[in-house]
């Protein structure tokens, strides 16, 4: 089975091993000791914002086989699907299936987008963790998306927040501030109205916010003046970044964010994502490549990089003829990042 194989470059050769025997985070080579080293969460967003952007429908099935691998392979949040009208996007008619499987896994925080009131309801009807409520920065972008103002979109998340409270629900609201560092539709989009426009989604009754860099404008320069500014504007209330790859700058924005305090991260096994009302927003961060690049770092994210390296193979073959994205499922893992058992199989 794939969830049993290593993937190792030796003398320019890829490899797939049987996997030995491994320890928690395969990958990390920090000195730090484990009860000392920082935590970041890798959020999964392909089953919703990668395969939303596909015209491939991969069936239920398999969307259930994605969910089990990566959480077998320490995945803790995945956000599962959306509720939009199936005639919009047919590739996420099955958002209540999945979502009620993943409830069934002890631990895992599984969240959905949501873009409007009767989204909102589905959502609470069957209880999802968490929803994300899209609010473009964009005035452009929010219409073409949403077909709202962003101002009407926080009205919505304020009229979403008294039917949670009014249900009892304890489902967690999300407001993604998305646009936040331009758009292909518009241009540019200030610090200013980003920001107002975060702090309005709290003060409308969202329970935290995120920015997302729709459409790969950001450089890490900008994203650590953005966050710096929304972390002193709302402090951790400022819970999650999302950033495409679009121009190549992705993980590099992402330790930016990082640098500026932020440790929930959205990412795309294979790197694959968009929108389909953004125009050349193509690739979300790719999860294994970040997963990778944290742990590198010395940052625990509880995932095994060569777990999720299986699971992209996995995918690929329901992708068929789709772009995939990301550099480690080419090069493999370097041999000072594999455990002693796996290097001396890969030179035996």
């Amino acid at each position: 089975m794939a969830s049993e194989m290593y993937f190792v470059i030796h003398s320019g050769i890829f490899k797939i091993l049987p996997r030995p025997t491994r320890k928690k985070h395969p990958v990390s080579t920090s000195p730090i000791p484990p009860d000392l080293q920082p935590c970041a969460i890798v959020r999964e967003v392909g089953l919703r914002d990668g395969l939303q952007s596909i015209a491939m429908v991969v069936s239920t099935a398999h969307k259930i086989e994605w969910i089990n691998a990566a959480y077998a392979a320490g995945q803790r949040e995945i956000e599962v699907g959306s509720f939009v009208p199936a005639r919009l996007l047919p590739q996420l008619a099955d958002t209540a299936e999945v979502l009620a499987h993943a409830k069934t896994l002890p631990g895992l925080v599984a969240s959905v987008l949501v873009p409007n009131y009767k989204g909102a309801e589905r959502a609470l009807e069957l209880g999802a963790d968490l929803m994300i409520m899209p609010l473009s920065a964009s005035h452009a972008h929010s219409l073409a998306n949403l077909r709202k103002t962003p101002d009407e979109v926080v009205a919505e998340v304020a009229r979403v927040r008294a039917l949670r409270d009014a249900s009892g629900s304890r489902t967690l609201i999300e407001g993604g501030v998305g646009t936040a560092f331009g758009c292909t539709l518009q241009g540019e989009v200030s610090e200013s109205e980003v920001l107002r426009l975060m702090r309005a989604l709290l003060d409308a009754g969202a329970d935290r916010v995120s920015l997302a860099d729709t459409v790969g404008y950001a450089d890490p320069a900008s994203v650590a003046r953005l966050f710096g500014k929304a972390r002193a504007l709302v402090g951790d209330r400022l819970a999650c970044a999302h950033f495409h790859d679009t121009r190549g700058m992705g993980l590099a924005n992402v330790y930016a964010a990082w640098q500026a305090g932020i440790t929930r991260f959205d990412a795309c096994l294979a790197g694959i994502g968009g929108c389909p009302h953004a125009p050349g927003a193509s690739g979300n961060v790719t999860t294994e490549d970040l997963v990778f690049m944290l742990e590198r770092m010395g940052v625990a994210t509880g995932i095994d990089v060569v777990a999720l390296l299986a699971l992209r193979q996995r995918v690929a073959g329901w992708l068929a003829g789709e772009t995939l994205h990301g550099t480690l499922w080419q090069a493999g893992l370097p041999q000072n990042a594999a455990p002693a058992v796996l290097r001396e199989a890969a030179t035996a």
